[in-house]
């Protein structure tokens, strides 16, 4: 697979993930479909897995990284869901912006493979400030609206964990592989969280709640994360959350395009600011790479 091939597929799928998570819990909440999409997922990966031949090893450093990829979908992805439920879609992307932020900082600490610049630092209080301006603005308007922006914070801080764990154990996984032993160990997390809420099967499902469940589980959860962990394991984890320098934007117009989501000025104003203060964060690597060279 072509690394920019892949890179940009991950950049697409992102940018409309957060707007199918709000539509997959129209009507059947937010637990049956983060858990109806990762029980499908599982099965369709081990479907390929067997189809593809693709070893699924289970020595102790696959176990780990199946472990650490499991723990990030669940934690993280329980999250996000239950955030989104009320904040705009584009907003969850634009929280998920500051990915480069933990996740370089993370990389910093535990990968050593940078030193901590002025310029990571100003990046940093950028993005904290950015944060802080949207969330200022929506505790005004709504306390529900600013506990998920929290949530999705705390998603975002979960993520970052997961992908650097993985990137330190470096087992060498396939990343079809990876993607199948994560979500082998998340769905029976969401499903018996599933459970023990206590909400029963949805008498009916819409067509938009279906296709998007479908669409999760097929892009979302299968090709995205295969595209994700590839491009992980074949680029330093600080380039791979550029990634999320894009997505914001694009998510923002599918949300108010499509999904009618109004975007205050303040929200703006922290989306510019974030963005500003990736820049700052990962201008290093972005005059090493000029952003749009995609080679390790």
């Amino acid at each position: 697979m072509s690394v920019p091939l892949a890179y940009s597929g991950v950049i697409l799928i992102w940018s409309t993930t957060p707007l199918a998570i709000k539509w997959s819990s129209d009507g059947p909440g937010f637990l049956f479909g983060i858990s109806s999409r990762m029980l499908l997922a599982s099965l369709l990966c081990l479907i390929l897995i067997r189809l593809l031949k693709i070893e699924l090893p289970w020595h102790r450093e696959a176990f780990k990284t199946y472990l650490a990829a499991g723990m990030g979908f669940y934690a993280a992805m329980l999250a996000v869901y239950w955030g989104a439920q009320f904040i705009p879609s584009g907003m969850v992307s634009v929280i998920f912006g500051l990915t480069p932020l933990f996740t370089g900082v993370l990389a910093i600490l535990w990968l050593g493979n940078e030193k901590f610049g002025i310029e990571k630092i100003i990046g940093t209080f950028a993005g904290v400030f950015g944060l802080m301006v949207i969330f200022s603005d929506n505790i005004e308007v709504s306390l529900t609206t600013a506990q998920g922006i929290v949530a999705v914070l705390v998603s975002v801080i979960l993520h970052s964990i997961s992908s650097i764990n993985i990137k330190r154990i470096n087992a060498g996984l396939p990343s079809l592989a990876i993607t199948t032993g994560g979500l082998i160990v998340a769905a029976p997390f969401f499903i018996g969280t599933w459970l023990i809420a206590g909400e029963s099967f949805p008498e009916q499902l819409t067509i938009r709640s279906s296709a998007s469940i479908l669409y999760l589980s097929i892009f979302g959860s299968i090709i995205g994360f295969i595209m994700y962990f590839y491009t992980l394991k074949n680029m330093d984890a600080s380039k791979v959350a550029l990634i999320t320098l894009i997505t914001p934007v694009i998510a923002l117009v599918i949300g108010t395009q499509l999904n009618g989501e109004v975007i205050s000025n303040h929200a703006y104003l922290g989306t510019a600011i974030i963005l500003t203060g990736l820049i700052s964060f990962q201008w290093t690597t972005l005059s090493r790479i000029g952003f749009l060279r995609l080679r390790k």
